[in-house]
C-alpha cells in the first residue's frame, strides 16, 4: 500500500489522479506537520480539500487570487514549512507564472505544485482551460523539477518523493479518469530517471503522461502485427531528463519518437531533441503532441485521437517513422 492507504490498486480505477494525491498527501501529513496545503478556491475540484478537512489548521483557501496564492506559498516555505500548492494547470503556469518564477524558483523555495486538469484533459471546458503550454513554461524556469505521472499509482509515487526532494517541483496530473497503467507501485519511481517498460530495438517511443499506457499497447500491437520491437520509455520527469536513456536509444535504435499531451513547441519532444542535437549523432526523429496551434475543443478522448496520442494514432507515427531511409553504418562520424 502507499502511504499506508486503505485503497487497493483495483481501487485506482474508480480514483482520479487526483483523489488518489489527496488521499496520499493526508497520510503524508499525518507523519509531517511541516506539510501544508493551499488552495484558490478549488479545494474540491483539485481534490486537496481532502487535506483541509483533515488538517484544517494547516490549510488555507485564498479565495479566486492565485497570484497571492503562490507568493503566501513562498512566504510559508520560507518560514520553513512544505506548501503543497493546488490549483489547475493553467492557472499555475500561466497567470501566475510570475510568482512562481520570482518568488518560489528564484528563492530554490521548498514549495510543490500540484496542476491538476493538465493539457487538453479538460478538454470540453474550451481554449481557456486546456493547459498545452505548461511543460515549457515550468522548465524554462531554473530551479523547478517538471514531472509527469503516467497514472495515479505514478501520481503517488511523485507526491511521496517529492517531499524528501529539495527545492520546487511541478506534478502535472489530468482531470478525470485516465485510466491505469501500472499493477502496484513497486516498479522503481525516481525522480530523473526513465522507465523502460517495453524492451526493443528497432525504433524508441518516449512519452508521458496519458500516453504512455496507448505507447504500450501500441508497441505490442507492432509486435504481433509488423515484427517490430519497439522500446517505450515513460519519460516521467521531464526535467531533470534522463539524457543517458535518450542517448542510449539514439544509439541502439536509431529511431525516436515523443508523444505528449502538450505543444510540440518546448516540451518533452524539445527536451529530447536537445539531447539528440547534443550528442552529436543522428537519428530518425520525430515530435507527436499538440501542433503549433490551440487544440480543438472536445472530450479527451477525441482529442487524443485527433492529435495521434492514442494507440491507433501512435502505431500510425511509428509506421511513418520506420519508412524514414538514414544511414545504419556504425560510423558516427558522417553524421556530425
Amino acid at each position: 500500500m502507499t502511504e499506508g492507504l486503505t485503497w487497493t490498486v483495483y481501487d485506482a480505477d474508480t480514483m482520479t489522479q487526483a483523489e488518489i494525491y489527496g488521499e496520499v498527501l493526508c497520510r503524508l501529513g499525518e507523519k509531517n506537520e511541516k506539510i501544508v496545503g493551499l488552495s484558490a478556491d478549488l479545494a474540491k475540484s483539485t481534490k486537496i480539500g481532502k487535506f483541509g478537512d483533515r488538517f484544517p489548521e494547516r490549510f488555507f483557501n485564498v479565495g479566486i487570487a492565485e497570484q497571492n496564492l503562490f507568493g503566501i506559498a513562498a512566504g510559508l516555505a520560507k518560514s520553513g514549512l512544505i506548501p503543497f500548492v493546488s490549483t489547475m494547470a493553467a492557472f499555475a503556469a500561466m497567470r501566475a507564472a510570475e510568482q512562481v518564477r520570482t518568488d518560489i524558483c528564484y528563492q530554490n523555495l521548498n514549495c510543490k505544485i500540484i496542476a491538476t486538469h493538465a493539457g487538453t484533459s479538460f478538454g470540453a471546458a474550451g481554449t481557456t482551460h486546456h493547459c498545452t503550454e505548461d511543460i515549457a513554461i515550468m522548465r524554462s524556469f531554473a530551479n523547478m523539477t517538471v514531472i509527469v505521472p503516467a497514472d495515479g499509482i505514478e501520481t503517488a509515487n511523485a507526491v511521496k518523493a517529492c517531499v524528501e526532494y529539495p527545492g520546487p517541483v511541478y506534478i502535472r496530473i489530468g482531470r478525470g479518469f485516465e485510466p491505469r497503467f501500472y499493477e502496484n507501485e513497486e516498479y522503481g519511481f525516481k525522480i530523473g530517471k526513465a522507465i523502460e517498460i517495453v524492451q526493443g530495438t528497432d525504433i524508441t517511443l518516449i512519452c508521458c503522461g496519458i500516453t504512455v499506457l496507448q505507447a504500450f499497447e501500441a508497441a505490442r500491437f507492432l509486435k504481433e502485427k509488423d515484427g517490430l520491437s519497439v522500446r517505450v520509455l515513460n519519460m516521467h520527469t521531464i526535467k531533470p531528463l534522463d539524457e543517458e536513456a535518450v542517448r542510449k536509444a539514439v544509439e541502439e535504435t536509431r529511431r525516436i519518437i515523443t508523444f505528449e499531451d502538450h505543444n510540440i513547441h518546448g516540451g518533452l519532444g524539445s527536451a529530447v531533441a536537445d539531447v539528440i542535437a547534443s550528442s552529436g549523432k543522428g537519428c530518425a526523429f520525430t515530435k507527436v503532441g499538440i501542433p503549433d496551434c490551440y487544440c480543438e475543443v472536445g472530450y479527451p478522448e477525441d482529442l487524443y485521437s485527433y492529435y495521434n496520442l492514442d494507440t491507433d494514432g501512435i502505431i500510425k507515427k511509428v509506421r511513418e517513422t520506420m519508412g524514414k531511409d538514414f544511414e545504419e553504418d556504425e560510423d558516427w562520424e558522417d553524421e556530425v
